[in-house]
């Protein structure tokens, strides 16, 4: 097989890799030759992806000397050969390239095969149960691995030529499988949306090097599709036909108006009033108005109750005196098919739910209790005592049919399904959750409709709210308990578009940290998580730091680097992608795993690393979950993250960034919602210049979504209710 680059005038040596140096994620390889009557290794580098110790190569290239690392031949072009030797086979093995065959199992594979072990493994791998300690289980990983490492190899070698990254080979395989290159040469483009991480940038270039012309209908059907999922990214289900053109033809360099046309005659767009969806989020949009509907037809089969004798109950049950607000919020959720609760933080939802809870649980045992993410569902158990699920948990994922096991045809078991945070839903995964709910069932969603909106495409929360078509419930009044603390205060005084209260008081759960420079940000809030607020919080467990911003100075990659040095100091870990993971390491899921269950935005910490393998144990609330080194790029350090992962979930103690030069990240809903992450104290660390920004920008930039007016199409409710309003 050839490793890519030609040039003139190239030496050409041989030998076998003694050793990796080092290796980055697009492939570029230190390593150290042992080549034939030498005594001393060779320095190669290049771009080498999946080189291992053992191997022989051929390699063309020239000799350079570096400055500081001496002489080094510099790979232009390389030739594999397997290792010939009884050592070089072993030490390949050995290598950890294989999984399922580490040191000792070479030795004993070796030893038992000799010069046949690499064409055993190939063409008879059923012989290895002969050799100690492999047993069914062990072969098929051998098996597999080495299926797949083969296949990915010659993969490699053809995108090499398009300057793919090494990195991407094994999610393309995995995609594509053995019809991978005459796919890619078939249509390059489908990498754009086959392939998380592939933009329409790289599948451009490939398919340019391959010669496809700028004007190819592939190429503009794909950059069309790009732009749409590019603007479902930044929360948009549709987009004016007018801005969709202008962005594509930024990209493209191109007119699309055709495109657009046949696109819509295909049925791959649809088109309302100039606005332009990808199918499937318009099919989103309109299933929710279908679901609503469906629902608000159905009457509950749960009794009827005496809404004032529940209320004079469920207070005496737990202890309580419910307000004029919160009544209505219960009484309503005793009479309404769906209803709506929204407020901010201390005005009451929680004491609500578990109202609602109590009262409910006398009339049925059929309840669910749900939340967008982990953290949330938790919180939600811890404050109910109830059992709570992800969404995602709740209505499970079928692998083979590549959707939700429960949906239209196969509906939840439940006559009450309250759900919280449920500002956090996008529209696809709210579409599923209504599709899942029996007719008879009622619905509560509760959330702050104040926060930041979903990750995913859509405003659902806010949409459902202002089509009038559900009744609402909207809570703004802080109670007694939550008036005294600064977090409540301030996180309401910044929702109003008001500077929060700075001023200090020991006693106070609410502090604010000036420095101006971004080193002295730094400094600041390593010192405080690392020296002063460990003497009251855990540091790992109880103490999470957030900040606008991934890059930068004091954006989050520098944070997580700086906090893992200060709090989880250790010379060995798995290096990847820039990140080094050791044991105790405070970790987040980047993207919904169906299959580990584990989901966007699930905290865990690092229990065990493999090096030589490159692979990871991390324990997600006590249950212990594998990474292979496919699934790495899925993690990131998460002593440091963003507003926007930590929707949903509380730290004991918020720390929160907030500087100038996150300007452009700096919104009124973004500061509220960090705030209100914090249940015991919050420190803000910066400039009241940067505070005063955020608190002054509510020009939220608009999701374009069509929810909006297909529910308002179909409203026939008033929006607000009043406990006078309710039968007693």
């Amino acid at each position: 097989m050839i490793l890519l680059f030609y040039s003139k005038d190239v030496e050409q040596i041989f030998g076998a890799i003694e050793r990796i140096t080092f290796q980055d994620e697009n492939g570029f390889t230190v390593a150290r030759l042992k080549q034939p009557r030498k005594n001393e290794l060779t320095t190669i580098v290049g771009s080498l992806p999946q080189l291992t110790p053992g191997e022989s190569v051929r390699l063309h290239g020239t000799w350079k000397r570096h400055p500081s690392h001496g002489l080094q031949f510099e790979v232009t072009q390389c030739y594999f050969d397997e290792p010939k030797d009884l050592e070089g086979i072993e030490k390949y093995l050995a290598s950890g390239r294989v999984r399922g065959i580490g040191p000792l199992f070479a030795k004993r594979i070796v030893a038992r095969f000799k010069e046949k072990t690499l064409d055993i493994i190939e063409h008879q791998p059923q012989l290895l149960l002969e050799v100690e300690g492999i047993g069914e289980k062990r072969l098929e990983s051998i098996q597999a691995y080495w299926i797949e490492h083969q296949a990915v190899r010659k993969i490699m070698m053809f995108l090499q030529k398009y300057h793919v990254s090494p990195s991407y080979a094994q999610k393309i395989y995995r995609r594509y499988g053995e019809e991978t290159i005459a796919r890619l040469q078939e249509n390059p483009y489908a990498l754009a949306h086959d392939i998380a991480g592939i933009g329409f940038k790289t599948a451009d270039a490939i398919a340019t090097a391959m010669g496809f012309p700028e004007a190819s209908s592939q190429r503009l059907d794909a950059g069309i599709l790009f732009v749409l999922q590019q603007l479902a990214t930044e929360g948009h289900t549709c987009i004016p036909q007018q801005q969709l053109i202008t962005k594509a033809h930024e990209i493209l360099n191109a007119s699309i108006a055709d495109r657009i046309e046949i696109g819509i005659q295909e049925q791959r767009l649809i088109r309302e009033e100039e606005l332009i969806w990808l199918k499937k989020y318009w099919q989103h949009e309109q299933s929710i108005v279908r679901q609503f509907q469906r629902l608000l037809r159905t009457s509950s089969t749960l009794r009827a109750v005496n809404t004032t004798k529940a209320l004079a109950w469920v207070e005496e049950k737990l202890h309580i005196t419910l307000a004029t607000q919160q009544k209505e919020a219960v009484a309503a959720a005793l009479q309404e098919k769906a209803l709506i609760v929204t407020g901010g933080p201390g005005t009451g939802k929680s004491t609500i739910t578990k109202a609602i809870l109590a009262i409910s649980e006398k009339l049925t045992s059929k309840i669910l209790l749900a939340a967008p993410t982990g953290r949330a569902a938790k919180r939600m158990s811890e404050i109910t005592h109830k059992e709570a699920f992800t969404i995602h948990a709740l209505l499970k994922f079928n692998f083979q049919e590549g959707r939700f096991k429960h949906g239209k045809d196969n509906p939840l078991t439940c006559d009450l399904i309250i759900v919280d945070e449920a500002s956090m839903i996008d529209t696809p995964l709210f579409n599923n959750l209504l599709a899942a709910i029996p007719s008879h069932a009622r619905l509560i969603l509760v959330g702050d409709v104040y926060q930041l909106p979903s990750v995913g495409p859509g405003t659902v929360l806010k949409d459902c709210i202002e089509s009038g078509m559900l009744p609402t419930v909207t809570l703004t009044e802080i109670y007694r308990q939550a008036a005294g603390s600064k977090i409540i205060t301030n996180a309401h005084l910044v929702n109003q578009g008001s500077f929060p209260d700075l001023s200090f008081d020991a006693k106070s759960d609410f502090f604010f940290c000036k420095a101006e420079d971004p080193s002295a940000v730094l400094k600041k809030v390593i010192e405080l998580v690392s020296q002063r607020l460990c003497k009251r919080f855990n540091p790992i467990e109880h103490i999470q730091v957030l900040a606008p911003m991934k890059r930068g100075p004091i954006g989050i990659d520098q944070l997580n680097q700086h906090l893992q040095q200060a709090l989880n100091p250790q010379a060995q870990g798995l290096d990847f992608h820039g990140q080094r993971f050791c044991i105790g390491d405070k970790v987040m899921q980047l993207r919904n795993n169906y299959d580990k269950e584990i989901y966007n935005g699930d905290i865990g910490r690092v229990s065990a690393v493999q090096p030589l393998t490159q692979e990871l144990t991390v324990s997600f609330d006590g249950r212990e979950v594998q990474f292979t080194p496919y699934e790495l790029e899925d993690l990131t350090l998460a002593y440091a993250t963003s507003v926007h992962k930590y929707q949903g979930s509380e730290a004991a103690c918020v720390v929160i960034v907030v500087h100038p030069s996150h300007f452009m990240m700096l919104q009124r809903n973004l500061l509220y919602t960090a705030i209100t992450r914090g249940k015991r104290l919050v420190v803000l660390v910066g400039t009241g210049k940067a505070i005063a920004i955020a608190v002054g920008k509510d020009d939220v930039e608009k999701r374009y979504t069509g929810l909006l007016k297909f529910l308002s199409q179909i409203n026939s409710s008033s929006p607000q209710l009043h406990l006078a309003d309710l039968p007693q």
